[in-house]
């Protein structure tokens, strides 16, 4: 039995492409893993099976509150399916649900978070789910903010995630402790991908050969995945896409060209303090 190593984020902000990366790494694979296999290596917090396993009845016959209540248990059986330490996908913040965390510390071993720049975020999250971009800038604003609505018939195969405004969950993770957190910037991963995922590795006690981490890197890449993605199809695709595709762009300083300038100023207004911290704050 081993620990969870959470990979935390808010909603698009690179969460699979750590998993896919770290997937790579530890197998160390001829060609690049099937997209379509990484949920059998990381884990997904939100995944209705664990729970219907753990109560041992269909979870839609659960209330809200009796699911909060399985979250500790669901955790638990989380560090029974590995004998070492097992990464699990979360996108909820540090916080509460019926008095019950979201996140079970008793369970934890540590925690990988990803951060993106929230105008380019709110791109991807709103064709993700099919929303318009004031749809979703309000989604990113709400302090109240969460998986349900706006992922109804989206990831019907997943419980309701709470993750409040994109400040809120930011600086939830920011008070992990830090001795036993990773701190990645989606735009590091894009402009220095050995530095940033080479720092991943030591995290995780790994000292991988530099052959081995570039590989990694590049089967991990936007250009890899979005071929995957266009040959394979993938899963995790919402059907309320816009685009059609999971893996959209792949880039930083989408919004530029994207968001009117009251669509900026009402996401810099809600979000000032933090992306002053992260450095996101327009020029």
């Amino acid at each position: 039995m081993g620990g969870i190593i959470w990979l935390a984020s808010y909603p698009k902000s690179g969460n699979t492409w750590t998993r896919t990366f770290i997937h790579n790494l530890f197998l160390n694979p001829e060609k690049p893993v099937d997209i379509n296999s990484i949920a059998t290596f990381t884990l997904g917090d939100g995944d209705k099976a664990w729970y219907t396993k753990v109560a041992g009845k269909p979870v839609d016959q659960l209330s809200a509150r009796e699911i909060a209540w399985l979250t500790p248990k669901v955790h638990k059986a989380f560090t029974e399916a590995h004998p070492d330490s097992v990464f699990v996908k979360t996108h909820s913040g540090l916080g509460t649900a019926f008095g019950i965390p979201l996140i079970t510390m008793e369970c934890t071993a540590g925690a990988i978070y990803i951060v993106r720049n929230p105008l380019d975020v709110v791109i991807s999250l709103a064709d993700h789910y099919g929303l318009s971009l004031d749809d979703g800038i309000r989604m990113l604003n709400n302090p109240k903010g969460s998986a349900k609505g706006a992922e109804k018939g989206v990831e019907h195969g997943t419980i309701e995630q709470v993750f409040g405004s994109w400040s809120d969950h930011v600086s939830s993770w920011l008070l992990f402790n830090r001795q036993y957190l990773y701190l990645m910037r989606y735009e590091d991963m894009l402009d220095k991908p050995e530095q940033t995922f080479g720092g991943l590795t030591r995290f995780l006690g790994l000292n991988p050969p530099k052959e081995r981490l570039e590989k990694a890197i590049e089967f991990s890449s936007f250009e890899t995945v979005r071929k995957l993605e266009d040959e394979q199809g993938f899963s995790e695709r919402s059907h309320k896409a816009k685009t059609g595709r999971f893996f959209r762009v792949g880039k930083a300083d989408q919004w530029k060209d994207v968001l009117s300038d009251k669509q900026v100023d009402k996401i810099v207004k809600c979000h000032h303090d933090m992306m002053k911290h992260f450095d996101y704050l327009p020029k």
